[in-house]
């Protein structure tokens, strides 16, 4: 299993999905895994909330737990299952509880503002 890091991520992020800003935040933090890229944590408090609808997909991660799925719904589109959330991780990472991913793909982009 791949060591896990945490740490404040730098300067502000947002999120957008299909022409909407979803969220921005500079309470933000990066989890790097292994090789893997670097993947951005949003503070539930700094995300439109509105915009997500829980999935029935859980996923599990042997160094993080159970990910709960959202799907992000917007006037024109539905992303299915774009966004994932430990919110009960294993005692490692408590620091990612609640907080909100995006699997990056066309219609989500997620940058440093």
């Amino acid at each position: 299993m791949a060591e896990i890091t945490i740490r404040k991520a730098t300067g502000k992020w947002s999120v957008r999905s299909g022409g909407a800003i979803l969220g921005e935040t500079t309470g933000a933090l990066e989890l790097l895994e292994g090789d893997k890229d670097p993947v951005i944590y949003f503070p539930r408090a700094d995300i439109a909330m509105a915009f997500l609808d829980r999935t029935d997909k859980v996923t599990h991660c042997p160094g993080k737990g159970h990910a709960a799925h959202f799907s992000i719904v917007n006037k024109s589109t539905v992303t299915e299952n774009a966004v994932w959330s430990y919110e009960d991780p294993i005692p490692s990472v408590v620091e990612i509880k609640e907080y909100l991913a995006f699997y990056p793909n066309e219609s989500v982009k997620v940058e440093q503002l």
